[in-house]
């Protein structure tokens, strides 16, 4: 195998600036759609028999193929193939269909017995939806969190084939020269940049949900 790790100290600044570019554009996608997800999510979660229904376009809409929809979103966008934005919007669709099936699916897990003894103790809807439901709702929700973010990291390495890629560059790179080292470089740092946002979100999940943790040790 054609490996010369010198190549990796002649390239730092450019291996770190395609490491920054993959990690804003697999992780913009997922906080606007947690944006979108959580009130999406809650009308989901209150359609009744509608909801099945409507989860299921929304898995069909998760199932496109990311090259498709890479290719498609510059004619719909009006912008150039090589643009981020295509990225970003595409990232952002698929993170978006996958979190309000959690969000649904966490809120429509709270017994009722909960919502009728908050009401009893004078919660209104409002309060009642963001004091109680959401917050019960929320391990559901970072499980999709969590997988959507570790999706969005190996996907931007495909928008490659369509000019962008950040990481993915380093991929192409070696392929086409037989220079494996660009390619081992960029496929530990897409491992490695996984690992570490599975592992903040899982921190902040249990900073932010100390009665999870504290009934899963009781």
């Amino acid at each position: 195998m054609n490996l010369d790790w010198t190549w990796l100290q002649g390239n730092v600044a450019a291996i770190a600036s395609l490491l920054g570019q993959h990690a804003l554009l697999a992780l913009i996608p997922v906080v606007v759609a947690l944006v979108l997800a959580l009130p999406l999510g809650f009308l989901v979660s209150r359609t009744g028999r509608a909801a099945p229904a409507i989860l299921a376009v929304l898995g069909l809409v998760s199932s496109i193929p990311a090259l498709a929809l890479f290719v498609a979103l510059p004619i719909l966008l009006g912008t150039s193939i090589l643009s981020p934005l295509n990225v970003v919007v595409a990232l952002t669709v698929y993170s978006t269909a996958l979190l309000v099936r959690s969000v649904a699916d966490g809120l429509r897990a709270v017994p009722a017995t909960v919502r009728q003894s908050a009401s009893a103790i004078g919660f209104g809807w409002w309060r009642r939806v963001f004091r109680v439901e959401l917050p019960l709702a929320l391990p559901t929700v970072f499980v999709g969190l969590r997988v959507v973010t570790v999706s969005n990291i190996a996907l931007v390495s495909v928008a490659v084939l369509v000019g962008t890629g950040a990481l993915g560059q380093l991929f192409v790179r070696g392929y086409a020269s037989t220079f494996y080292t660009p390619l081992v470089a960029g496929l530990v740092l897409s491992v490695l940049l996984a690992l570490l946002a599975d592992l903040v979100l899982l921190l902040l999940q249990r900073r932010s949900l100390p009665w999870v943790r504290a009934r899963r040790t009781a």
